[in-house]
């Protein structure tokens, strides 16, 4: 079997830890930091994954070191981990708009300035 050489290319190392600090980031804010900017870290993190889709063409997985091979292994379980907090957020935030939208409707729907209520009354 013919085995390319493993690679050492720093950018590498410079890209897992690039990305590594953006989830860690993301995964700490999630659910603790109100301003935290999901719509930023998640430009940041789609960079990095393209970043790492341009840097990874030409280099097989079995080319990668052993210690960016553990990293990216570890990388992908704090992936994981992200994936869940992720969706979690997003379905509070969608139960949080539909408790919103119920209260609005509620609110429009107890006669208070309510069209309806009027239409039945002569007020000329």
């Amino acid at each position: 079997m013919n085995q390319q050489p493993e690679t050492h290319d720093r950018r590498i190392d410079g890209l897992l830890a690039r990305l590594e600090g953006v989830i860690d980031t993301e995964n700490e804010a999630l659910g603790a930091d109100p301003d935290f900017d999901l719509t930023r870290s998640n430009a940041l993190k789609s960079r990095c994954l393209y970043d790492m889709t341009m840097l990874f063409r030409d280099i097989g997985p079995g080319q990668l070191a052993a210690a960016q091979q553990r990293r990216l292994s570890g990388l992908r379980a704090k992936l994981d981990l992200n994936r869940v907090r992720v969706q979690a957020h997003m379905e509070a935030v969608s139960d949080l708009a539909d408790m919103i939208k119920d209260t609005v409707a509620a609110s429009e729907a107890d006669g208070t300035y309510s069209e309806d209520q009027f239409r039945g009354y002569d007020l000329s």
